[in-house]
């Protein structure tokens, strides 16, 4: 008979407070967030269609920028449009079923774009050290193992959270202090032991993301070593260009990431006000950089776009 009462207390929907602290300036807060939103969103379908009906950038490279593009939209729309209507509508519930959803695509998004990452270090790695192989090793057959096997990883880590919040009985408040629900913090809620909630959300996505992190700095090491073999130095400079856009992306990626971790973790003096700020600027800020960083400093993509847009004011 327990059973089924605390069961039932996992139906009622949750109440998102948006940003603790900042109530008042919700309405105008919005405004920025929406424009970096649109700036997100356009620039990643943009880039999308230009690796889709650009032939020259039918490469292991730009398929894999345009996973990472396919990503950064689904982080950034699974939370803002939500954080939006609390802003601007004051639609702060949401249902238990929708929160899970949430928290599913926020934490997968997150650990498939750190796996993309990953990967596309691995690419360079293999341009710069085997250039003469680099078709041969790359393959498109090669290629669909690689996606499967990152976004497989990326499902099976984080899926079992949906059950492990799914279990848990919410017999006390039911608001959230944040603008969108995340795993640790729908957990907290709980009138019950969240430890197996807190060793797997933190351990599990965590350590696997470091392991990425490892593998991406292993791969720039032998990067680096095979540069500076290099005699000409031209032909230096034109090796770290390539990958000067991805570099700027896994430091705009990871940075903040760890920073927040910590912050959480051991800045007990840091406001939560200062927290969810952050956690949103962090969702939406990459997502709006990505594409203008690959389209600034990748010259196929640059003189794509500058093509797409001088042929439109021809017309």
């Amino acid at each position: 008979m327990v059973t089924l009462n605390l069961s039932s207390y996992n139906h009622g929907p949750f109440t998102l407070v948006g940003i603790p602290g900042l109530e008042k300036f919700h309405v105008w807060i919005g405004i920025p967030f929406c424009v970096i939103y649109i700036v997100a969103v356009m620039g990643n379908c943009i880039l999308l269609y230009l690796i889709a009906v650009e032939r020259s950038l039918h490469e292991p490279m730009f398929f894999f920028l345009s996973m990472l593009a396919m990503t950064d939209l689904i982080l950034s729309t699974t939370c803002i449009p939500k954080t939006l209507s609390i802003f601007w509508l004051g639609a702060h519930e949401i249902t238990f079923p929708g929160c899970l959803t949430q928290v599913f695509f926020l934490h997968c998004s997150f650990v498939l774009d750190s796996a993309i990452l990953m990967a596309m270090a691995f690419d360079r790695y293999v341009a710069i050290c085997s250039p003469l192989r680099y078709t041969t090793i790359l393959t498109p057959k090669t290629i669909i193992k690689i996606v499967v096997g990152i976004s497989s990883r990326s499902f099976c880590i984080i899926f079992p959270v949906v059950f492990l919040l799914k279990r848990l009985p919410f017999c006390r408040t039911h608001i959230i202090p944040h603008s969108y629900c995340e795993h640790i913090g729908v957990a907290r809620l709980a009138c019950a032991d969240i430890s197996i909630n807190i060793w797997y959300g933190f351990c599990v996505p965590i350590m696997t993301v470091i392991s990425d992190v490892l593998l991406i700095a292993i791969s720039y090491t032998l990067i680096l070593c095979a540069v500076f073999r290099l005699s000409s130095r031209e032909a230096r400079q034109k090796a770290l260009g390539t990958c000067g856009s991805h570099v700027c992306v896994i430091l705009m990626f990871y940075t903040p990431a760890f920073f927040s971790i910590l912050a959480h973790r051991f800045g007990h003096n840091v406001s939560l006000t200062f927290h969810i700020m952050f956690a949103n600027l962090y969702i939406v800020i990459p997502p709006a950089l990505n594409p203008i960083i690959y389209g600034v400093k990748t010259k196929q993509i640059r003189d794509k776009v500058i093509l797409l847009f001088s042929t439109k004011d021809t017309e």
